[in-house]
């Protein structure tokens, strides 16, 4: 009995390091495409034909994203802004937007 579920959890934890790995992938792209939009100025552009080419599809499926058109505005906008995914992700960076949003609301 505990095989079966030693098993099973080691299955699952394999499932969520795959959607992990996609998930980094996502992020070099939206990395590789803010430094085409800084280089080029076509980023978004950029990493709009990705996500609706049949690879990002199913890169973005793989990492847990549902791969519409809101998803791609989403990311366009993000390469718009020009801010690199470690830097977004990091909590300086959040608590920085956060008080420039309390900001703009007083």
């Amino acid at each position: 009995m505990f095989d079966y579920v030693d098993e099973l959890a080691f299955t699952n934890d394999q499932g969520a390091r795959a959607q992990k790995l996609f998930a980094a992938v996502v992020l070099a792209a939206l990395d590789d495409a803010i430094a085409d939009d800084k280089k080029y100025g076509n980023g978004p552009d950029v990493i709009a034909r990705w996500a609706r080419s049949r690879d990002g599809r199913e890169v973005l499926m793989c990492a847990g994203i549902d791969p519409n058109e809101r998803t791609v505005k989403g990311m366009m906008d993000f390469v718009r802004r020009g801010v690199r995914t470690s830097v977004a992700l990091s909590r300086e960076e959040s608590e920085r937007q956060h008080a420039r949003a309390e900001a703009e609301a007083a």
